[in-house]
């Protein structure tokens, strides 16, 4: 059966390669990112059977926008997917500068709660659908000098876990450790070290089928992508 997907940060890693393992998988997308040109190429090559918006996550009106023009035309979506995400630079926490710092947070916290806020009431509605807030094994672990990107990471694994407990029976909201995988973020942190990984493409080959078979019984799981 098809699904409605709302993917955020879609337009690039971990993203980019979802969208195309879902769509090859035949259900439809509804996706989000900040560059114009690259979502253009995403519009471009998918056609109006899919969306694709520019959005800042951020600002909680923008997303209030998408969110309604979207719901309007393909209904609530089955699966809500926060995957997008800011780090710092590699830098000790004091060496972060406060914009940066504030960047992440808007991101990353704010910006996963603003979809949760315009998408989850037309799921609710229906009483179905999935919330997977895309963590890290740096949400429930830490490392040295990236603590701005934990501290977000910690934060999604609370507000899941709550969130969790508020929504009713069939529907559930999941933290998700998507693993280790050759991305730009990875790149900027583990800097060669990054291609002993998994490419974005090769993680969803298992990730997407993953990504589509959770359901109502994951609900408040601490789970981690295969491979």
């Amino acid at each position: 059966m098809s699904k409605v997907i709302v993917l955020t940060g879609a337009t690039q890693g971990l993203g980019r390669a979802m969208t195309a393992g879902f769509i090859e998988a035949g259900h439809t997308v509804i996706g989000c990112g900040r560059s114009a040109e690259k979502i253009a190429a995403l519009s471009n090559q998918y056609g109006a059977a899919h969306q694709f918006s520019v959005v800042d996550i951020s600002d909680n009106s923008s997303v209030q926008f998408w969110a309604a023009s979207a719901i309007d035309r393909f209904g609530a979506p089955d699966l809500l997917l926060n995957n997008a995400a800011q780090i710092n630079e590699n830098a000790p926490l004091w060496e972060v500068p406060a914009e940066d710092f504030d960047s992440i947070i808007d991101v990353n916290i704010k910006g996963t709660a603003n979809t949760i806020r315009h998408f989850l009431p037309a799921m609710l509605e229906q009483q179905t659908g999935v919330v997977v807030n895309f963590s890290s094994g740096w949400g429930r672990s830490t490392s040295a000098e990236v603590a701005s990107y934990c501290a977000t990471k910690w934060a999604v694994e609370g507000l899941t876990q709550a969130l969790a407990q508020e929504l009713p029976q069939g529907m559930a909201a999941i933290p998700l450790n998507p693993g280790i995988i050759n991305t730009e973020m990875l790149q900027s942190c583990f800097g060669s070290h990054a291609a002993h990984y998994p490419t974005a493409e090769e993680w969803a080959e298992t990730a997407v089928p993953f990504l589509l078979g959770l359901s109502a019984r994951d609900n408040g799981k601490q789970l981690t992508a295969p491979g």
